[in-house]
């Protein structure tokens, strides 16, 4: 079989329902026309674009002044809610600290996706989640994410 004829034949990539999550820390800068938030949201739209078959659900999720200490964030649980409801397919965030700064917490949204069927998308931090050295990378980041926040909570108090 010649090459053109095997890429005719190649499946075409599902459709995929994509939000992007946005989440900073605090407030300063918000105001600003163009943002912590914006310049997230623009690099993943940016990354969606480039997948085939990828696009943007309407609604915005985004965060502003919210700590990634907890996953208790008005946006954050809308999100998750959508997920749930089979509204979304794949989280989109710029950075894996954007998500969460918490192993306990990220673990438990991942299995809430697993449950879902949807995914997550690192776009800084390339890894899948599909196999062990990916979860491992993954397990990782979130560690070094935790330790940052416990080292800011030090130098805070």
């Amino acid at each position: 079989m010649s090459k053109q004829r095997q890429r005719a034949s190649a499946p075409t990539p599902a459709a995929k329902r994509c939000a992007i999550y946005t989440r900073k820390s605090t407030t300063m800068g918000l105001e600003q026309e163009f943002n912590s938030l914006d310049a997230q949201r623009e690099s993943c739209l940016a990354y969606i674009e480039r997948q085939q078959g990828w696009t943007l659900v309407d609604e915005r999720y985004d965060d502003g002044g919210f700590t990634g200490a907890n996953i208790d964030r008005p946006a954050f649980t809308r999100l998750m809610a959508d997920v749930e409801a089979g509204k979304v397919d794949v989280i989109v965030v710029y950075k894996v600290d954007r998500l969460s700064r918490s192993l306990l917490d990220f673990v438990k949204v991942m299995e809430r996706l697993s449950i879902a069927g949807a995914s997550f998308v690192s776009i800084t931090q390339n890894f899948s989640t599909a196999d062990a050295m990916g979860r491992l990378t993954m397990n990782m980041l979130i560690s070094f994410a935790e330790f940052e926040r416990s080292m800011i909570a030090e130098r805070t108090r």
